[in-house]
C-alpha cells in the first residue's frame, strides 16, 4: 500500500517552506547507437532537478516520485532496480527518472545527500540511502533534548548537518567516497532544498501525487500503482 499523503502533504509542505550547472541532455545518436551505448551508466539531470537513467531519446519514459523516508519506496527500489536495468534501460527501450518528493525534514537531508556530486553519482547514492533507510531512520525515535535543540536551529546548514550527524548519514555516505567537507557543502545548499520543495508542491498539484512511490509513464500519472508488482505489467505491455 502507498504512504497516504492526503492530509500530510499540506502540512509537510508548509513545514518545508521554513527549512528550506546542469549538463545538457544527450542528443540521440545515429541509427544503431543504442546497441553500443551503456545506457545503465548514462545519467542526465533535468531542469526540474530530476535525474534520468538511460537513453534520453527512448520511446518510453518512466517517472517515479520517491520519498527517502518512505518504506514502500525502499521496497520498490530493492525489487525494481535490476529488472528495470536489464529489461528496459540497458537495451535503450526506456528511461527511468527519479524525482525526489519531500514529506518531512529528514527527506530534505537525504535528498541533498543524494544529489551531492555529479549526476553520475545520483542513482547509486539513492540506492544506498534507500537500502539503509531503516538504519539511519532508527535514531530519530530516541533523540536527546540536546539533539532536538540542534534540529531546531534557525540556521539551515547547521540544522541539516546536525540531522545528518545524529542519524549517522555522514558515515553511510562515506561508503560512496565522500569526505566530510564535500557533504557539508551539499547539506548547506538551501537553494536546492527550496527548489525540491517547490517541485514537491507542483507534483502534488499538477501530477496528483498524494503518496509515494507514485509513477508516470510518458507524462501520464498511473492511478492505483504503488508497487513493482502492479507497475511491471504496465511497462511490459508498452515495451512489447
Amino acid at each position: 500500500m502507498k504512504t497516504t499523503m492526503k492530509h500530510l502533504v499540506p502540512v509537510a509542505l508548509a513545514a518545508l517552506a521554513a527549512l528550506v550547472s546542469q549538463p545538457a541532455m544527450a542528443k540521440p545518436g545515429p541509427a544503431g547507437a543504442s546497441h553500443a551505448a551503456n545506457w545503465n551508466a548514462t545519467v542526465t539531470r533535468t531542469p526540474d532537478d530530476g535525474y534520468v537513467l538511460g537513453n534520453p531519446a527512448a520511446p518510453l519514459h518512466l517517472v517515479a516520485y520517491i520519498s527517502y523516508t518512505c518504506p514502500h519506496c525502499a521496497e520498490f527500489e530493492g525489487q525494481a532496480d535490476a529488472p528495470l536495468r536489464i529489461g528496459m534501460i540497458g537495451p535503450g527501450k526506456g528511461s527511468y527518472e527519479i524525482r525526489p518528493f519531500l514529506r518531512n525534514g529528514l527527506d530534505v537531508v537525504a535528498a541533498l545527500l543524494a544529489e551531492c556530486g555529479p549526476p553520475s553519482k545520483f542513482f547509486a547514492n539513492t540506492q544506498l540511502l534507500l537500502s539503509t533507510q531503516s538504519q539511519w531512520m532508527a535514531p530519530a525515535g530516541t533523540l536527546t533534548e540536546a539533539q532536538k535543540g540542534r534540529w531546531e536551529s534557525p540556521n539551515f546548514a547547521t540544522k541539516m548537518r546536525a540531522i545528518a550527524s545524529d542519524l549517522g548519514l555522514y558515515a553511510i555516505m562515506e561508503r560512496r567516497g565522500y569526505g566530510r567537507a564535500e557533504l557539508d557543502r551539499c547539506l548547506a545548499d538551501k537553494p536546492l532544498a527550496d527548489r525540491i520543495a517547490k517541485h514537491t508542491q507542483e507534483a502534488s498539484e499538477k501530477d496528483f501525487v498524494q503518496g509515494t512511490p507514485a509513477f508516470m509513464i510518458d507524462g501520464v500519472p498511473l492511478a492505483g500503482t504503488y508497487t513493482w508488482d502492479v507497475l511491471k505489467p504496465q511497462l511490459d505491455a508498452r515495451l512489447r
